[in-house]
């Protein structure tokens, strides 16, 4: 069987890790196999974070988007409703951003979906 020293291949994923992990307390950020776990640990919270952001992200437009309706007089079911069956088709994001810096654009979206729920 060949002999395999890994010299350079160990020290550059050692090396990789350690520079990860810098700025972790105590051996997370000196030790390697400490490191390993540590920012094995941290990415995977990282992963569920980037996750997690989405979800934060679409309730907040949610609740953006049903202040601003319930202030028009509408709620939040009957407008996205309305706006369906007006063929206006606005992502949460985009709605929450007219909710919040334009008040007479949100109005007219409002009429809109008023009017798209008499016809349907």
């Amino acid at each position: 069987m060949p002999r395999v020293k890994r010299g350079t291949h160990r020290r550059a994923s050692r090396k990789k890790t350690l520079e990860q992990a810098s700025g972790y307390f105590l051996t997370k950020s000196k030790l390697h196999r400490a490191a390993q776990e540590a920012v094995e640990r941290g990415l995977k919270f990282a992963y569920t974070g980037r996750k997690n952001k989405k979800r934060d992200f679409r309730s907040l437009w949610i609740v953006r988007i049903n202040a601003a309706c319930r202030e028009a007089g509408i709620s939040y079911s009957k407008f996205l409703h309305g706006l369906k069956a007006a063929g206006l088709d606005l992502n949460r994001k985009v709605l929450a951003d007219v909710a919040l810096h334009d008040d007479a654009a949100f109005r007219q979206l409002v009429q809109s979906a008023k009017a798209g729920l008499e016809k349907a």
